[in-house]
């Protein structure tokens, strides 16, 4: 077996490290602007699909602690009666996630938001790492009628 002398193994290392100080300085100070990466939309709202069938998803309970926030959207929606819905989502275990709804109802739509978030009471805990369907059952302010359902998400 070989010896590398002290210099020349001063030397590789003093390569490795320069070559990982500059990966890891890879500002843009350049004066380029940088593309916008927000993940912010405004896109007009979604219309999720009519589920004439029984809900098969696992049911949650809404949940206006969940922390973190933010919005998802559901597949479809089933009728329950004249004033309520169900929507069917995917999200995380029901141990650790939660879901809320807002409905904006008009003449001729009711726009749920559906938002997901960690379970106030798991913040801090390991959680599973599954994707979960999910049913969540929401009042309307009237009767659905003809109305359009829409997803905000």
């Amino acid at each position: 077996m070989t010896r590398i002398s002290g210099g020349r193994a001063a030397a590789a290392v003093a390569v490795v490290l320069g070559c990982l100080v500059a990966a890891g300085c890879g500002g843009s100070d350049d004066g380029v602007a940088q593309p916008n990466t927000s993940t912010s939309t405004s896109a007009a709202p979604s219309t999720p699909t009519e589920d004439s069938g029984p809900n098969t998803g696992r049911q949650f309970t809404a949940d206006p602690t969940i922390v973190g926030a933010h919005p998802i959207p559901f597949t479809s929606w089933t009728r329950l009666a004249d004033n309520r819905i169900a929507v069917n989502f995917q999200t995380g275990s029901p141990e650790c996630y939660g879901v809320d709804a807002t409905v904006r109802e008009t003449d001729s739509t009711v726009t749920v938001e559906l938002r997901s978030g960690a379970r106030a009471d798991a913040v801090g805990r390991m959680c599973t790492m599954i994707a979960v369907f999910g049913t969540l059952e929401v009042p309307l302010k009237a009767p659905l009628g003809n109305r359009q359902v829409l997803s905000a998400a």
